[in-house]
């Protein structure tokens, strides 16, 4: 049987907070270590165009599946977005690549280690 690859992404406001995270080393070590190995972060070029909104949809069901709740105010939509921040993207992957840093390196595409 083969398995069924979904795309899933952070909101602009969550992605903002695990940008602020990654700067605090020892923290974001801590955690990481937590998680049992590093999780990598392959950023991408700002491109507003690249916005999905079932993909912060099929996010925020899968945290809700695992237990969590997902709060409202940081998980919006390029148009509803109550946080201002200074990412103006989504890291959703255009169609074929997943961005200029890290091109076709992401779980989706069929590349990386499941794209961390």
């Amino acid at each position: 049987m083969t398995e069924r690859l979904v795309c899933i992404a952070p909101s602009r406001e969550v992605d903002e907070g695990r940008h602020a995270l990654i700067l605090h080393t020892h923290l974001y070590a801590s955690l990481c270590h937590r998680l049992g190995r590093f999780v990598h972060h392959f950023p991408e070029r700002p491109d507003p165009s690249r916005f999905d909104g079932d993909v912060l949809t099929r996010t925020i069901a899968l945290i809700e599946q695992a237990g969590y709740k997902a709060d409202a105010e940081l998980w919006t939509g390029l148009d509803r977005s109550l946080v201002t921040v200074a990412a103006n993207c989504n890291h959703t992957p255009v169609p074929g690549g997943c961005g200029p840093i890290n091109p076709g390196g992401c779980a989706t595409h069929g590349g990386g280690d499941g794209g961390e």
